[in-house]
């Protein structure tokens, strides 16, 4: 499989490189550059891969009695989101000029076009909602990864309905799409977030914290659970690993010398992260696992990822390096919260490895690339700004994930079967696999 997947994005990217360029030649006449709507087709099928990945790496992680509902959550939760995107999610966060919410015009994809950009891009403007629909997505499928082995399927689905609209969106148009964060820069706070370091990961890390503190935690003869198939999570780890080539690169707009700058950044980042992790581990407890290798892996992915398109590829070793370290600890922290059950360290990777990320391209971003300069260039500004943004997504994406929970729990619990959002101690020893989809993944 691993083999099929490298083999296939490399014949991708030589077309890519070799081919489509000619063909961009004979039609200078289209509004759009064919070389990079190739190239952002390659990456949106990237990403969209991440989201299954996940299920495979978080489902590996957990008891077998959880793998069929880890792979059901995945599923239900991309078409949910994806759908939410299109009809009204995109519009809501990337259009329009509002502090929170953007505004309509784009509803159920009003105004797209299969063959034009809009002038800001060079892509369709269909493709670009595409594109930024599977980071919707993939950040929507994080989350549960907090809460996993105790949440009710019907909970998550309606969960993932109402964070998407009064969460995601608000917090990609606050980013991406000119609201509040975005309008700090007015006030002298400038902040930038080249793939997602606010959106997806601080938002998507608190957010699944912040539900789990609402649902509660798992039954104590469950939670010590051990990883139960490592060759799926290894699978998992290294799908992701390669989708985040289309994450970061694809976040340039289109192949362009960015993307290029993207992609040097992603790899050496996690490179550094896994070697750091290593020695962290060994010098910690004696030994390295693969579960923290994966755990490395994904450390330094995080902790570039918004600052991948804006920073020298030197500063990509120590963003990836001390990102391990930050979600080493991070992890630690957070298993040794008594009031918190983060269930596979959604808030010690992505939540802490995302600040991490976030408050680094106020330090090493340059001007040449960014259009801010960092510590490194002699400013402050954009690390005051970037420390800003961060502490504006935590509580918001916090209370308003919070809320949401807590509400679906009270409703669940007094109305229909009155059985709550949370699985029973019962029902979470026979296993979700069981109880809330009768199809377990093996049979023994």
């Amino acid at each position: 499989m691993i083999g099929m997947v490298t083999v296939g994005f490399a014949v991708c990217l030589a077309i890519i490189v070799f081919l489509v360029p000619e063909v961009s030649a004979v039609t200078e006449a289209s509004s759009v550059d064919v070389a990079s709507s190739v190239f952002m087709f390659l990456c949106t099928a990237l990403v969209f891969v991440m989201a299954p990945a996940i299920s495979l790496f978080y489902g590996g992680m957990l008891r077998k009695q959880s793998m069929t509902s880890m792979m059901a959550q995945c599923i239900g939760v991309m078409a949910v989101s994806g759908l939410i995107w299109w009809a009204v999610g995109y519009s809501l966060a990337l259009t329009g000029d509002g502090m929170l919410f953007g505004g309509l015009g784009a509803v159920f994809g009003n105004g797209l076009s299969i063959s034009s950009g809009d002038g800001s891009i060079a892509i369709p403007t269909y493709e670009y909602m595409l594109f930024q629909g599977t980071f919707a997505i993939v950040t929507s499928c994080i989350v549960f990864g907090a809460t996993a082995e105790r949440v009710r399927y019907s909970a998550i689905l309606v969960f993932i309905t109402l964070w998407s609209l009064l969460v995601y969106a608000p917090m990609a148009h606050m980013v991406w799409g000119g609201g509040i964060i975005h309008s700090l820069t007015e006030i002298g706070l400038p902040n930038i977030d080249f793939a997602g370091g606010t959106v997806v990961h601080i938002c998507s890390g608190i957010s699944g914290v912040a539900a789990a503190i609402a649902i509660g935690r798992r039954s104590v003869k469950i939670s010590k659970g051990r990883t139960h198939n490592v060759p799926l999570m290894f699978i998992g780890c290294f799908l992701l690993w390669i989708g985040w080539f289309g994450f970061n690169c694809g976040s340039a707009g289109g192949f362009t010398e960015t993307a290029v700058l993207a992609g040097i950044n992603t790899f050496v980042a996690s490179c550094a992260s896994t070697v750091v992790w290593i020695v962290v581990q060994y010098l910690h407890v004696g030994r390295v696992n693969v579960t923290g290798l994966c755990a490395g892996v994904l450390a330094g992915l995080v902790a570039i990822t918004p600052g991948c398109g804006f920073v020298e590829p030197w500063a990509a070793v120590p963003i990836g390096a001390v990102g391990a370290v930050v979600c080493y600890c991070g992890i630690i922290f957070m298993r040794s919260r008594n009031g918190v059950d983060d269930a596979l360290d959604v808030m010690g990777v992505h939540g802490f490895g995302g600040i991490w990320g976030a408050i680094s391209v106020g330090v090493f971003a340059t001007a040449t690339y960014s259009g801010y300069g960092g510590l490194i260039e002699g400013h402050t500004d954009l690390l005051a700004g970037q420390i800003v943004s961060v502490i504006i997504t935590l509580v918001y994406c916090f209370v308003v994930s919070f809320v949401i929970m807590k509400a679906i729990d009270y409703v669940m619990r007094n109305t229909g079967e009155r059985k709550g959002a949370a699985l029973t101690e019962s029902e979470q020893m026979i296993g979700a696999d069981t109880i809330e989809h009768g199809e377990p993944s093996y049979v023994m």
